[in-house]
């Protein structure tokens, strides 16, 4: 087979860059290994936020609806039933994906790519022949794999990844998560929320580590409530099985200590899936803990090598690889793109949700910028009170001098949404007065943001400006 532009990789850098050079003309061919639409719709961000979504709603019917007369006896939990529907809702996504890109006359070959020369590459299917395919232009868009720790070797029964968190035949009456990153949290509050007694142990001083320490506090006291264990400063040194449970053996300030549950999930974070590729043999430059390097057109050191998302640096996050996916689509379809961002926003759905734009307050002053720093509460907003939400608040940042937004950070109720009003006003270079001075919708979450300006100004109406 002879295509202008081989996609190795279906996943939301992958895909999106097929279907945009499908819409631009370009003979195109996307090489999957598993199944399109990659991890992350497969067993990463949509099931995950599926069982986030259950589980909340569970836990507010069990413990909160109470509160404004809303009565439910004998409440049950049908595990087997959630996790199916979490797998309808993936099923219908990919298959959807599948269906743009034979719209868009994209071809698909299911198999694993590996490369000849820096224009063949052959494909190894999945009853054992292979295939030899000839481009021009070549996407690499593998993706991430979850990162590992020696002697914690998955089997997604007792010691898990991510995709074993999400496939438990039946509720763990116990979970030990080794990890107090994003991904760790959000499956961890999802079973805490769910009746598992769930332990993190973080090898660093705190979880979610990268976020400000106020914005810290507020998660920490959400695992408080939700009776769930945490170990900072610890690291996980062995474990044994026992029956049905396994025991992990982890090293504290305070000496060696044990906890036993029904299994060990492992999230320490992903590492790139450079290897194996034969990148090395024509040649591409791969960097450090295996990034591969690409200039600002998304390609690497040869020419007509590009390479997109987990596999080109930090942040990996999918809204991320799908922009870049386009970007090299259309370099390659000859027009003048360049990967011109000011910011990508970040997205951790804990309860409540925190997202965060721009900067933070931690790096305005690591940076040495001059900043006004201001803060504006859910609890003082209707909407907020309304639906019984007024955990978290607004950080909002700003140039002292010029008043330039340049980061806002969201913890609470519908953060994720709201983040993008965040990120086109600091696309756009706008001032904290643009945000301000635009009428937002009442009672909504949305016009946090407005108060939120406004408190920076030192114009806010519902809190004490100080």
């Amino acid at each position: 087979m002879k295509v202008n532009t081989l996609v190795i990789g279906a996943g939301p850098g992958g895909y999106v860059a097929g279907i945009r050079l499908g819409q631009l003309g370009i003979d195109t061919l996307v090489v999957e290994k598993e199944n399109v639409g990659g991890v992350c719709l497969n067993v990463g961000c949509i099931p995950s936020k599926a069982m986030i979504h259950a589980a909340k709603s569970f836990y507010k019917a069990s413990n909160e609806f109470s509160t404004f007369g809303v009565n439910i006896e004998n409440i049950s939990l049908d595990f087997e039933k959630m996790i199916s529907w979490k797998d309808s809702i993936t099923k219908k996504l990919t298959t959807g994906i599948s269906g743009l890109l034979k719209a868009n006359k994209v071809k698909h070959l299911k198999g694993t790519a590996s490369f000849i020369s820096n224009k063949k590459v052959k494909v190894l299917k999945a009853d054992g022949s292979q295939e030899i395919i000839e481009f021009d232009n070549c996407i690499v868009a593998t993706g991430s794999s979850p990162t590992a720790i020696p002697g914690f070797e998955v089997d997604q029964d007792k010691i898990v990844d991510s995709t074993g968190a999400l496939s438990f035949k039946s509720l763990p009456k116990s979970l030990t998560i080794i990890g107090g990153g994003y991904i760790g949290l959000e499956l961890g509050m999802v079973y805490a929320k769910l009746g598992t007694k769930v332990t993190v142990v973080e090898f660093l001083d705190s979880v979610l580590a990268a976020f400000d320490k106020d914005v810290i506090k507020v998660i920490e006291k959400k695992l408080k409530k939700l009776k769930v264990v945490v170990h900072t400063s610890a690291k996980a040194k062995s474990y044994t099985k026992s029956g049905n449970q396994v025991t992990l053996k982890f090293e504290t300030k305070n000496g060696v200590k044990e906890v036993t549950s029904d299994h060990i999930f492992v999230s320490i974070g992903r590492v790139p899936n450079s290897k194996g590729l034969g990148l090395e043999n024509i040649g591409v430059k791969i960097g450090e803990r295996g990034f591969i390097n690409v200039n600002d057109k998304l390609q690497t050191n040869v020419s007509n090598i590009y390479a997109i998302g987990d596999l080109v640096g930090q942040p990996m996050l999918a809204h991320k690889a799908s922009k870049e996916g386009e970007i090299a689509a259309e370099v390659i379809a000859g027009h003048n793109s360049v990967l011109d961002i000011r910011q990508i926003p970040a997205v951790v759905f804990t309860d409540p949700e925190i997202a965060q734009a721009g900067v933070s307050e931690t790096e305005a002053k690591a940076q040495g910028l001059n900043v006004k720093v201001s803060k504006f509460p859910y609890a003082a907003i209707g909407r907020a009170m309304t639906t019984n939400e007024t955990e978290g608040f607004v950080k909002f940042i700003s140039h002292k001098e010029t008043n330039e937004v340049l980061g806002i950070t969201i913890i609470g109720a519908n953060a994720s949404d709201l983040i993008s009003e965040a990120s086109l006003a600091i696309e756009m270079c706008a001032f904290t007065e643009d945000i301000a001075l635009t009428v937002h919708a009442h009672p909504t979450f949305g016009e946090i943001l407005m108060e939120a300006a406004k408190g920076n100004l030192g114009e806010a109406i519902h809190i004490i400006n100080k």
